[in-house]
């Protein structure tokens, strides 16, 4: 009996742990998408009424952002990095993936922990250390030889490659695990059928990794997306959508406006996210 009553008490237990776990994780969003909606100049209560303005009306005081030129611009400049970043992840990742599964070379396992160390390093340790190593490299060009690359500025492409240089880290060990999972003789029974090895990895073996890569592409466009302590360092006149959030804030302080930027962020990211597992879960039955 009073193992029955321990064990009934310890799945309450672990019932309102996970209950309050979660609720920790969604109330901050519930309470940003809410406040989207709100008939009211601040993003606080008391509720005035249900209201579209903030995403669509066209007019001060309640600009939405769909008529939000700096915050368009902003989103417009973040799905540039996004895309630039995800193709490059996933193209590097897939070589790497590659190399790490199939190739044998000396120091393999230390160089594959230096693939891995950029997730360890704080996001404001990369993003100083990539702006002072490039600018002294664009300095030195520029002074001994009279060589002006403009991508080692503060930019675009600097932010790219930032954030390139931690993404494709994630992109790697998704594909590399996929990679794991491939079954040689597939490739050795083509090769048999008389396919060239061009042949055999545009057939074989890059539709089998596929999926990993179609998922690994999403959430290195997330990641990047969403990307800010890199991105800070990194950034120029063209300021993606959180730098842009964030300098709104410290000049103006939080409107609805910026709830409603949140609350279309929530839903992309989650659309994708789905779109993500849904790949992951015929990634695994494939």
């Amino acid at each position: 009996m009073a193992v029955a009553t321990q064990n009934k008490a310890l799945l309450f237990g672990y019932r309102a742990y996970v209950i309050a776990f979660f609720i920790f994780l969604a109330a901050p969003l519930v309470a940003a998408g809410t406040f989207a909606f709100n008939d009211s100049l601040f993003p606080a209560l008391p509720w005035q009424g249900f209201t579209l303005d903030w995403f669509f009306n066209d007019t001060d005081p309640q600009l939405g952002m769909f008529h939000d030129r700096r915050l368009l611009r902003g989103l417009y400049y973040s799905a540039i990095i996004g895309v630039l970043v995800s193709s490059l992840s996933v193209f590097v990742g897939t070589c790497n993936a590659f190399l790490f599964v199939r190739g044998d070379f000396p120091a393999k396992n230390f160089f594959y922990i230096l693939m891995v160390l950029p997730l360890v390093i704080p996001g404001v340790i990369l993003g100083i250390s990539i702006l002072v190593m490039a600018s002294n490299i664009a300095n030195g060009l520029e002074d001994n030889y009279g060589i002006e690359l403009e991508f080692l500025r503060p930019g675009i492409l600097l932010v790219v490659l930032g954030q390139f240089s931690f993404v494709t880290t994630i992109t790697s060990l998704v594909i590399t695990a996929r990679l794991k999972k491939f079954d040689y003789t597939m490739e050795e029974a083509a090769l048999n059928l008389g396919a060239s090895r061009l042949q055999v990895l545009r057939t074989v073996t890059l539709p089998f990794l596929r999926p990993a890569m179609i998922a690994a592409g999403i959430v290195a466009f997330l990641v990047s997306f969403e990307n800010f302590n890199t991105t800070l360092f990194l950034v120029g006149s063209e300021s993606p959508l959180t730098i842009t959030m964030f300098d709104r804030m410290a000049k103006v302080g939080s409107t609805p406006v910026l709830n409603a930027v949140s609350f279309f962020l929530i839903v992309g990211s989650g659309l994708l996210a789905l779109i993500s597992v849904v790949i992951q879960r015929d990634k695994s039955g494939g």
